[in-house]
Formats: structure tokens, C-alpha cells, sequence
């Protein structure tokens, strides 16, 4: 298949190419400047040039294709809820060009958009319109193309990592380096889940090639890895103290981060695994951290 790929030079993007064009597909990349466009030019990946602040600027590279993945995403966490509303109109127009069509588009989402509440893991078969994580926008989105006829598939991300970058972790690990000290909230068992980025990859064109229309996958490798266990590892690579912070002291401390530092954000991956035969093989998310280079 000819498949058009936002956020292609992405972290995900850039693992999603080599694994998309190895199972004999074709990718025309988003570049949204002229870097981008290079090194997609550079890999001999054909080049769409648009932007997620326009985006029907995007519908052209959908015409050319057979189908669409969207893993683009703008990660200013501290502007996530503008973010997320932009990732909605985003998605409405990728769809707008799949009407009518038997074109798959897979969306990208998180995992705690599956959870049902009262502590239990998050599941793919778990949809929450009125969930207030503002990420719920994207599988609105996705939902009202649906409606539509349109094929959506979900693929719910959890901490995407390898020993350059562990999604929101990433962020966590600079906070640390700043405060001098790897907090963590009470006994710190809230917890995150987790998946190589080669693993997530590997999904993507799974979900590709044998999903079906209106599912939803979890990108879910480890289930819970806990907040105490990543300030432990954290805390040996920057060669700072371990803190255990009262609810009191977060705001002062994370800022921002702490909405995210708060959450539990467990998840499971199992149907997943058993429906596409999904098999993680990467390192966890404490082998990557533990392999970091922290002076970089």
C-alpha cells in the first residue's frame, strides 16, 4: 500500500518508516519544514509538504495515498488541551478526505482514554466520551468520522520509550535535573504503562495490515511501572537524592507536570496482543532508563 504518514520524522514516525517499507509499503511522509523535508528526501521517502496548522493542507498527500496514519502530534505539554483540540481538526480533515472510501486511517491516541475507573486497568474495549483527559478530543474525532463511514482504528499509546526518549517521562527526568531531586507523590504506586518504541512500530503496521475498522489497540508492553520505580533509576542516572513528596508539596515541585505526575495511568494490552498477534520484544522501560547517557 501507498500510506501517507504524518509526524514521519517523528520519534515514532522515524521507527514506522524502515518497518512500514520492509513489509513491502510505500510511505509518503508529512515534512512541515525544510529539515524535515530533507531527511525524508534523503531516506527516499516521497515528501508531502503541509502543516497541522493547516490542515487541509494535509489533503493532498491523502489523495495519494491508501491509507493514512497520523502519528503526528504538537508535544508542548504546556499547552495540551489547545494541542489536543488542534489534533481533532486534524483528524476531522484526514477523514474528510477518506469519505466515501475503503481507505483505513488509524489515529493516534492514549491508553488512559480506556480506562473505566475505580482503579482498574485500562482496556481497548473502554471508550469514554465524557473522560476529562483533554486527549479524549482525538477519539471524538475519530468517533464522528466513524459515523461517517469512515474507517478509523485507534492505536492508544502509553509511555513510548528507548534510551533517547520515554514520552512524558522525558519530561520528568528534566524536572529532576532542575530540582536537584527525583520526587515521587506519597509511596509513589501510581503508575504508568510502557512500550519500546520498535514494539509500537511494529503495532502501527499491525494494525495496518490486519485491523478492522472502528477497533481500538493499546500499544501496552508493561502494564504498571510504578512512579517510585522510575524516580529510583532516574535518581542513580542524575546521581541525585530520592524524595517522597506530600500531595501538599506537588504543585510546588512538578508545576505544570503535575496534572501528569498524579496520574495512574495503568493499561492493558492483552486483547490487543491475542487479536493482531502482537509479541513486544524490546528492553522495558527501566533497561532504557537505567542505559541513558544523563550527561547528555
Amino acid at each position: 500500500m501507498r500510506v501517507f504518514l504524518t509526524g514521519a520524522t517523528g520519534f515514532i514516525g522515524s521507527h514506522l518508516i524502515p518497518e512500514l517499507r520492509a513489509a513491502g509499503h510505500q510511505v509518503i511522509g508529512l515534512a512541515r519544514s525544510d529539515a524535515s523535508a530533507s531527511a525524508l528526501t534523503r531516506a527516499g521517502i516521497e515528501v508531502h509538504r503541509g502543516s497541522l496548522e493547516a490542515p487541509d493542507s494535509l489533503l493532498a498527500g491523502v489523495a495519494q495515498a491508501d491509507a493514512v496514519i497520523h502519528t503526528a502530534f504538537d508535544h508542548d505539554f504546556s499547552r495540551f488541551v489547545e494541542n489536543c483540540q488542534k489534533d481533532s481538526r486534524v483528524i476531522a480533515a484526514l477523514g474528510s478526505a477518506l469519505k466515501g472510501s475503503s481507505r483505513p486511517l488509524i489515529i493516534t491516541s492514549g491508553t488512559g482514554m480506556g480506562d473505566p475507573g475505580h482503579g482498574e486497568l485500562a482496556v481497548e474495549q473502554v471508550f469514554n466520551p465524557a473522560h476529562p483527559n483533554p486527549r479524549i478530543a482525538s477519539e471524538l474525532a475519530g468517533n464522528a468520522l466513524l459515523e461517517q463511514g469512515v474507517d478509523v482504528r485507534v492505536l492508544r499509546l502509553p509511555q513510548v520509550h528507548d534510551t533517547r526518549r520515554q514520552g512524558l517521562i522525558s519530561y520528568y527526568i528534566s524536572l529532576c535535573r532542575e530540582k536537584g531531586s527525583a520526587a515521587y507523590i506519597g509511596e509513589g504506586v501510581n503508575s504508568w504503562s510502557a512500550a519500546h518504541v520498535t514494539d509500537v512500530a511494529r503495532l502501527y503496521r499491525l494494525a495496518l495490515e490486519n485491523g478492522s475498522r472502528g477497533e481500538r489497540y493499546h500499544a501496552v508492553a508493561e502494564q504498571a511501572v510504578t512512579s517510585r520505580a522510575i524516580a529510583d533509576v532516574v535518581s542513580a542516572g542524575l546521581g541525585v537524592p530520592v524524595v517522597s513528596l506530600a500531595a501538599t508539596d506537588e504543585q510546588a515541585y512538578f508545576g505544570w507536570f503535575s496534572t501528569f505526575a498524579t496520574l495512574d495511568l495503568r493499561a492493558s494490552g492483552d486483547w490487543t496482543q491475542q487479536r493482531l498477534g502482537w509479541q513486544p520484544v524490546g528492553p522495558s522501560l527501566t533497561d532504557d532508563l537505567r542505559a541513558m547517557d544523563y550527561s547528555a
